[in-house]
């Protein structure tokens, strides 16, 4: 009589593990990998994805290539498209690089070279350059729709970039949190609190405002008050006792 084998217990795999390892080797495709890298990076994080276009922009409210018209000089004007945007909460733009120098190959094989090498100062000045291009995005939507707090700038498969702006003014895009800590990188991504920033950014951005963040007060004379009155009433109960 035959017998039946119990099949190996399979271990979960990490999503965060698994988008990694799929999206690390991609690159100088941003056309084709832009908007899949996007919709799992919504999966991932745990947000909506972008909605269908329709063909009135006053109801794209969170849609990839979202159309904007911006002037030029000498009274032209030209269309741009958003990569993904999200009204009221941000830009984003996107590029792609590759980790290396394409190799040489066959006449017949196209090799991709995508925006530049990543870590040089070339590619440091085509990052730069997206922001800029979001920043001029932003700026050419409609009045009424107003700033957005943030703009993303991405490298596919590489990194995350983050801008904030949370006067809405379009006029203070720095760096968030800070210069050293505004570049998430892909391997980061396996920790939770950069998702949860992430998905944040993606839906309640101005709860990230320093502004609003109650202050801690790290003062000791609140903690000397404290301790004085505490004394103060033990003293009392101790009057008030009966001998």
């Amino acid at each position: 009589m035959g017998f039946l084998m119990k099949p190996a217990s399979a271990k979960t795999a990490n999503p965060s593990t698994v988008f990694i390892d799929r999206w690390r080797d991609s690159g100088a495709g941003e056309r084709a990998n832009c908007q899949p890298f996007l919709l799992e990076l919504c999966d991932l994080i745990g947000v909506a994805r972008p909605d269908p276009t329709r063909n009135d922009d006053r109801l794209n409210l969170y849609v990839f290539e979202r159309t904007v018209i911006y002037p030029r000089a000498y009274g032209a004007v030209s269309t741009g498209r958003i990569d993904l945007y999200k009204r009221g909460c941000f830009v984003l733009e996107a590029k792609q690089g590759c980790d290396q120098p394409p190799a040489s190959a066959p006449s017949t094989t196209r090799i991709r070279r995508g925006t530049a090498v990543r870590g040089g100062a070339y590619w440091e000045r085509t990052m730069q350059e997206a922001r800029i291009q979001a920043e001029t995005y932003a700026r050419a939507l409609p009045p009424w729709e107003g700033w957005p707090p943030f703009l993303i700038v991405v490298d596919v498969g590489h990194s995350i970039e983050l801008f904030a702006d949370f006067s809405l003014s379009g006029t203070r895009y720095s760096h968030f949190p800070d210069q050293s800590s505004s570049r998430i990188l892909l391997e980061d991504l396996v920790r939770p609190k950069i998702r949860t920033l992430l998905a944040k950014v993606w839906t309640t951005p101005i709860d990230l405002d320093p502004a609003r963040q109650p202050a801690r007060d790290t003062s000791p004379l609140p903690r000397l008050a404290a301790r004085q009155r505490s004394k103060r009433a033990m003293t009392l109960d101790a009057v008030s006792q009966p001998a």
